[in-house]
């Protein structure tokens, strides 16, 4: 007989708590704590007094950008103005479209807004990343960029969106925020398009506590980009730019930011390793398991395998499933259930599907450089909406160990053979 269900009065798989899966902050111990002081000691936490060998933004810079297998890179202070900056790098702002999908981080859309281009959103497929297809439906002749998002780890099909940016003369910029490490057919992700966007926030794969980078071949793309994250870029490195200059901001990454990354990028590849081990062996146990099928990854080898996700064949299923998982003392949730607004989702994009803007006349909707008309709606990416309604997914973390991964196709056995009977 098949064990009686936690939820339904029987004994669970575990009563253990898991271990955390906060990926880099996890990893922090004396390293990271004896770069802090040494770079609080030095008294210069700004990365401009120093030299460019000696400051620790520098160095994570030429890190990043060796690892990356690109010509440049560039600190910024966090994912979303990596985002920014690289747009503007690109050159894509007052009446120009840009592509995203419909989950993602909303600062993926904000930050299309904060450079006055207009977000148009589009379905995702199983792979639960942006749908090639659908990107070639929603392209306009307004539409002057794509932004692919490797949502929790997961490759993007680079090589078809490649292929429509290409055809139809459009600028790619990789969100890699939530992949930092991933690899799409041997090739670093958001080191494929014209630019990538990164993020060593606090629950990225490695943190600088806030953080971004930004990644590029192009060196006018890296020239504007600098130039948006530091207003008086021109007068730190006086002679080095040919981008005639223009009014940036302020997104430099400091000396502490700088020397917190540095230690943890160090440590990335060893967390993906434990994680890529991790998903396999579950993935390899649960594969034919009735009623579930697992997210297509376009690239299985290059994924972070930061969670574990599969779809039921409902909604109803999917609840149902996620909270016997839970009964049975495993970790996870299902995706999209109206139970919590999630900021990943467009249905609860307030603000952009609401056209709100800190501008008073409106812009960038109302901007007379746009002459589009992108309409949006809660149910405008019916696909989306069913294939995370459907997503059961359980977070995974580099100090899992042999009993929890075996709890965890346990839990899953167990409740996939008792909901299919």
């Amino acid at each position: 007989m098949e064990a009686k269900l936690a939820i339904q009065g029987g004994d669970p798989v575990t009563k253990e708590p898991f271990p955390t899966t906060i990926h880099g902050a996890e990893e922090i111990d004396e390293r990271e704590i004896d770069a802090i002081i040494t770079t609080l000691k030095q008294k210069k936490p700004f990365r401009f007094l120093h030299e460019a060998k000696d400051s620790k933004v520098s160095q994570l810079e030429a890190k990043f950008a060796e690892y990356m297998g690109c010509k440049h890179a560039l600190a910024v202070t966090g994912g979303t103005t990596a985002l920014i900056s690289a747009l503007v790098g690109l050159g894509i702002g007052s009446g120009d479209e840009v592509i995203v999908p419909g989950y993602t981080y909303i600062a993926s859309a904000a930050a299309i807004l904060a450079v006055r281009a207009i977000p148009v959103i589009v379905e995702i497929d199983n792979s639960l990343t942006i749908n090639p297809k659908d990107i070639e439906r929603k392209i306009t002749e307004h539409t002057r960029g794509i932004m692919p998002v490797h949502m929790r780890g997961t490759p993007c099909r680079m090589d078809d969106i490649m292929d429509i940016a290409r055809r139809h003369k459009l600028l790619v910029l990789e969100d890699v925020a939530q992949a930092n490490g991933g690899i799409y057919k041997g090739k670093k992700l958001g080191s494929i398009g014209h630019a990538g966007a990164f993020s060593m926030q606090y629950y990225k794969l490695v943190t600088a506590g806030e953080g971004g980078m930004v990644i590029t071949n192009d060196r006018v793309v890296y020239e504007r980009a600098t130039l948006q994250h530091d207003s008086a870029m021109v007068f730190w490195e006086k002679g080095t730019f040919t981008t005639e200059p223009f009014a940036g901001e302020n997104y430099r990454m400091n000396e502490l930011q700088g020397a917190l990354g540095l230690v943890q990028f160090g440590r990335l590849d060893d967390i993906l390793t434990k994680l890529r081990k991790t998903k396999s062996i579950i993935c390899n146990e649960i594969k034919t398991l009735p009623g579930i099928e697992l997210q297509d990854v376009p690239d299985p080898a290059g994924d972070c395998s930061v969670s574990l996700c599969f779809f039921c064949e409902t909604s109803d299923k999917t609840r149902a499933f996620a909270e016997a998982l839970r009964a049975e003392g495993i970790p996870g949730g299902s995706m999209f259930d109206k139970a919590i607004p999630d900021r990943h989702i467009y249905y609860y994009w307030d603000y952009v599907l609401n056209k709100h803007t800190a501008d008073r006349n409106g812009c960038p909707w109302t901007c007379p450089f746009y002459k589009g008309n992108v309409q949006y709606s809660r149910n405008m990416c019916p696909d989306t909406l069913d294939y995370l309604s459907r997503t059961v997914v359980i977070p995974l973390g580099q100090k899992l160990g042999e009993k929890h991964i075996n709890w965890i196709i346990q839990g899953i056995t167990k409740v996939a053979n008792a909901l299919n009977r």
